[in-house]
């Protein structure tokens, strides 16, 4: 993904727009797109400023983090119970979700969801 181009073009070219120039016309001045100028200016005009948004990042944890405690409580009420039961208990209460969200989800609050050995271990090998 390429880096947001800098403050002081942004700047330049509002300018440019507020002093008469066309969304067109400042374009061509600065080697920018047009659809570039006319955010920008409306930016601008709406926010303040020109910085550019913040790119990347993660957008959907909020909304599974909004239901923590009922995952906590689900998952704590029933420690072996697999992801795709957990999606499915918590649809159950209107939340909506993946597994992977979920495994992304217990791997921020360093939860492991390792399964104990389901039988007694070997004296004689590896089991």
């Amino acid at each position: 993904m390429p880096s947001p181009l800098s403050v002081d073009l942004r700047e330049r070219v509002v300018a440019a727009v507020t002093e008469g120039a066309s969304f067109h016309q400042a374009a061509a001045r600065f080697g920018i797109s047009v659809s570039s100028a006319s955010r920008w200016s409306e930016r601008f005009l709406q926010e303040g400023h020109v910085a550019p948004k913040p790119s990347g990042g993660d957008h959907a944890s909020q909304h599974i983090e909004a239901h923590a405690d009922l995952i906590l409580t689900t998952y704590q009420a029933e420690p072996q119970i697999f992801l795709h039961e957990l999606r499915d208990r918590l649809a159950e209460h209107g939340v909506q979700t993946s597994t992977s969200s979920l495994s992304r989800f217990f791997a921020r609050h360093g939860i492991t969801r390792k399964k104990g050995p389901r039988t007694p271990p070997s004296r004689s090998g590896r089991t």
